[in-house]
């Protein structure tokens, strides 16, 4: 089948090499322009646009596709059967939503109709889904509203992390597009009741506010790593917190050291152990290291 792919980051890279691997002809490769990146801030491509390369195919990285008819125009002249999205960061126009033949299917990281955009699997971590799973749809010009194909689901173990649910769902995503192609199964509407929306993330998403219950700041830590992050304020700089665990029983004032184990911090409701946290320009570390260079006795109060 005569394909385009249109992704850009590292969850959409198992579809691609899938596709290429069951011999689908893949025409061109879509995926956001090489952006600054490290230390040195060079030109760096996104892990889609790296791994076109390395398979030998063509790559084309507009910056913008609405109101920009040359880049109709070349799409539709590709002559495609299909063209697979996964978390490609820019909005197909109608014109290309029109042009191949079976129309547009999107990788979706949810169990659609919940959590549309751009989100999903850090909005099933923070808000604690008991599952999350994938949904192949065929677009349409709403926000993650066309009709589905195929759904699978996975159950959610209780300290689930986004890079544990983002591979495990790029590995189905990529099975699943495989299947939607070959058996080009009848498309469902989306049922009505049930939506919600992931907006996409911003570093705020990650601060941590002691006032609310140590389960919910949990949750808000195994979102939002590795990026945005979660992270305090304290002392002008944002500490980030990379693992933490809720703690049975009563805790104490709202951002306060409590005495016990090592950076147990006192919440909304309950208590919140620190494991490994970060200081800017230094290494991650383990709660005890941690403490020894920057030392936070009981009775200190965080950001």
């Amino acid at each position: 089948m005569r394909l385009a792919f249109m992704g850009s980051p590292g969850f959409a890279v198992p579809a691609l090499r899938a596709l290429h691997a069951a011999g689908h002809e893949i025409a061109a490769v879509y995926c956001q322009p090489p952006r600054p990146a490290g230390r040195g801030q060079r030109e760096t491509p996104c892990p889609v646009h790296a791994a076109a390369l390395e398979l030998g195919l063509a790559v084309r990285t507009p910056a913008r596709l609405r109101r920009a008819a040359e880049e109709h125009a070349a799409f539709a002249a590709l002559g495609l059967d299909a063209a697979v999205v996964a978390a490609y960061g820019l909005i197909l126009p109608p014109p290309m939503l029109e042009a191949p033949r079976r129309g547009c299917l999107n990788i979706h990281a949810s169990l659609l109709p919940r959590w549309r955009g751009a989100a999903p699997i850090q909005a099933a971590i923070l808000h604690g889904d008991a599952e999350s799973g994938v949904t192949i749809m065929r677009m349409d010009e709403g926000l993650d509203t066309g009709p589905m194909l195929l759904r699978e689901s996975i159950a959610l173990p209780p300290r689930a992390t986004t890079p544990w649910l983002h591979d495990r769902l790029a590995e189905m995503g990529a099975r699943l597009i495989l299947r939607a192609l070959e058996e080009d199964p009848p498309a469902i509407p989306q049922p009505e009741a049930g939506v919600t929306h992931a907006p996409k993330l911003s570093k705020a998403d990650g601060r941590l506010d002691w006032s609310r219950p140590a389960e919910e700041l949990d949750r808000r830590i195994r979102a939002m790593n590795p990026w945005p992050g979660a992270w305090f304020e304290q002392g002008g700089e944002a500490w980030r917190v990379w693992e933490a665990e809720p703690l049975a029983g009563e805790g104490g004032p709202p951002g306060l050291v409590l005495p016990g184990a090592p950076l147990t911090i006192g919440c909304g409701a309950g208590a919140l152990r620190l494991i490994r946290l970060q200081r800017p320009g230094r290494a991650a570390m383990e709660a005890e290291a941690f403490l020894r260079g920057t030392p936070l006795p009981p009775g200190t109060r965080l950001g």
